[in-house]
């Protein structure tokens, strides 16, 4: 194996990695161009080994080839010692990443009807009301603000926490755990550097959600948490673990991703003014503008699944009972599908980029997430007269989830127009 190969390797196993833009791009274009289909040996490393997949049309492949290709039972890059406590007593909570068809299908279909375009849409002036809200706060600022924390990470816990039904006295609550359980890797997210605390993070979403589904069920009323607690596939009610896993994952993934792009999509603006200045001119821009916000922050970095027979691919024997992991940001840079990759464009189209994945587990809230940054870079950019960095920016350590940590920004903002 090529020695720069096998070193290039290693970022999908190191949370500073993904904190190191530049060395997990440089990283990636090598095994693209060098060994795409390529073997990371985790012996020594505490991870079990897998294969690491960075060709957007092999991640494309193994995506629609879901019935050779499952989620179980490795969904997720854990340590050697977490594959084995999950053989032996199973995952500690269950969610749609951890499970296959037809199972699949039958809990997707729980909320997916909360999902569809003509329901979305009815969140249209709810979006743009809270769009109006946060920018509004920035005012306060005078001037100088994390857009992170301040706008990034409260606009979207806003949205799902609203849909789910949760009061707003726990909107905070929510957030600190979510950061708590994605940034488990990063010391200024973690609960502790202990995996017990990770699983102390897990504990008490189990304990709100597990009360929060008696209530629903005692008490049904007209939201999202209700719809998940009372439930029924196959003519039963949805297991405990399961109400309270699709709880979590909502609650959780359903803010942290877009506010990963809307904190990275701001960043680029910066970064990029020219493109600042474009979108400022042509709003009509702004529907590609969030697809390329996704692409280019790519807030889920991996997701694995397992071979169920041996399968070729670019040469290479993924052998039956071997994992392969499913770099998305690597195939969103992907040289032989996006024109100048590393070129953050406004106007990229087609941008067929695997944020969300693709085929039966594409992510169920693509929509709301593409609607969320449409709303909220709608409303600031006419009021931005002028916006530049404050500081370094951070993005957060891990394997899994996250974006940028801290953005600070300096501004000159106008009130709101009307």
């Amino acid at each position: 194996m090529n020695e720069m190969a096998e070193l290039a390797g290693y970022v999908f196993v190191d949370p500073t990695a993904y904190a190191d833009e530049a060395r997990f791009e440089a990283s990636c274009a090598l095994l693209r161009n060098e060994d795409p289909v390529h073997w990371v040996e985790g012996e020594g490393l505490g991870f079990n080994g897998f294969w690491a997949i960075t060709k957007h049309a092999d991640v494309f492949e193994i995506e629609t080839k879901h019935q050779i290709f499952l989620n179980a039972p490795r969904p997720l890059l854990g340590t050697a010692e977490d594959d084995r406590i999950r053989a032996e007593a199973g995952d500690l909570i269950r969610t749609l990443i951890h499970v296959d068809e037809p199972e699949h299908r039958k809990l997707r279909g729980v909320t997916s009807e909360w999902f569809l375009p003509k329901n979305l849409s009815k969140l249209d002036g709810q979006l743009g009301g809270l769009a109006r809200r946060f920018v509004d706060r920035m005012l306060d600022f005078n001037g100088e603000c994390d857009f992170a924390r301040d706008v990034c990470m409260q606009m979207p816990l806003n949205v799902i926490l609203s849909i789910l039904g949760l009061p707003e006295s726990d909107y905070d609550r929510m957030l600190k755990l979510t950061q708590e359980m994605f940034g488990s890797a990063d010391e200024e997210m973690q609960r502790g550097g202990d995996p017990a605390d990770l699983l102390a993070v897990v504990q008490d979403f189990l304990i709100y959600f597990s009360a929060l589904t008696e209530a629903r069920r005692a008490e049904p009323t007209d939201d999202l948490a209700s719809a998940i607690a009372n439930a029924t596939v196959d003519g039963d009610p949805l297991a405990m673990m399961d109400t309270i896993g699709y709880y979590i994952i909502a609650a959780t993934a359903g803010h942290d991703t877009t506010s990963s792009a809307m904190a990275g999509g701001m960043l680029a603006l910066i970064q990029n003014p020219d493109q600042l200045a474009r979108l400022q001119a042509d709003p009509s821009l702004m529907a590609t503008a969030a697809d390329e916000m996704i692409r280019w922050t790519t807030p889920v970095k991996h997701f694995m699944r397992t071979a169920t027979v041996d399968y070729e691919l670019r040469g290479r024997t993924i052998k039956a009972g071997q994992s392969v992991l499913l770099s998305y940001p690597s195939a969103n840079r992907d040289e032989d599908v996006f024109e100048n990759p590393y070129t953050f464009d406004i106007g990229r189209s087609p941008n067929k980029h695997l944020s969300f994945g693709f085929g039966v587990h594409y992510c169920l809230g693509a929509m709301l997430a593409r609607m969320e940054l449409k709303a909220l870079f709608a409303e600031l950019l006419p009021r931005l007269r002028h916006v530049e960095l404050d500081g370094e920016p951070a993005l957060m350590k891990t394997v899994f989830v996250g974006g940028l940590k801290r953005l600070p920004i300096r501004f000159d903002l106008a009130p709101a127009l009307s």
